[in-house]
């Protein structure tokens, strides 16, 4: 800036102060770029950040988006496959009743076959007659045990075994020691080794008097 006051005419002062400090304002202070500084600055470091994270969101929540809709698809298969095989087993266990029901009735029709034949024939005496139901009685243990079922082997005067057998009353008979069987009412019967029915049996038990 020139200050030259030896020109023609009266300076004004007013403008002259303003032009120096216009200048001198220029040369202390350089023109910046406003964009660059908003750039650098740490509002615009976050923005930045934010963003940044808000694309692996977005990222992540596609990913599990799709991982469940797998799950699903997984588990729908997965719910169908059980429901087909409980309904096999269900339809194997049916069959398997039915087989097994069969051939029981198959088994026992033989019997029943000898009966008839028995009422319909002509006896002499009764022990004729006794020895043609005691043919038939055999039959029928030979089925049983053909099904895996067989009596249990308990006689009059063995112990009593509340485990097998049912005691039904008491009876006194001293050729028979104390607790023994003394009759019995129902046969026990075991199939395939284990209990299926306890037999029905009449205990003995005696007095003091007769113990001694």
């Amino acid at each position: 800036m020139d200050l030259n006051l030896d020109e023609v005419g009266e300076p004004d002062l007013q403008a002259l102060a303003d032009a120096a400090a216009s200048e001198y304002k220029t040369q202390m202070v350089p023109e910046m770029d406003l964009a660059e500084l908003g750039d650098e600055s740490p509002d615009g470091e976050r923005r930045v950040d934010l963003e940044s994270a808000l694309t692996e969101a977005e990222g992540q929540l596609g990913e599990m988006l799709k991982r469940e809709a797998e799950l699903m698809e997984q588990h729908r298969r997965l719910a169908a496959d059980f429901n087909n095989f409980r309904n096999r087993v269900q339809r194997d266990i049916a069959l398997a009743v039915e087989q097994a029901e069969r051939r029981i009735l198959l088994e026992m029709l033989p019997v029943l076959d000898n009966f008839d034949r028995g009422l319909g024939a002509s006896y002499q005496d009764v022990e004729t007659f006794r020895s043609g139901v005691e043919l038939i009685r055999r039959q029928f243990l030979e089925a049983l045990r053909r099904l895996n079922v067989e009596p249990l082997p308990l006689q009059v005067g063995d112990p009593f075994d509340a485990l097998h057998a049912e005691a039904l009353t008491t009876f006194s008979d001293p050729a028979l020691a104390d607790g023994a069987v003394a009759a019995i009412y129902e046969r026990g019967f075991n199939l395939k080794g284990q209990l299926l029915r306890a037999a029905r049996v009449v205990v003995n038990r005696l007095s003091d008097a007769e113990k001694s």
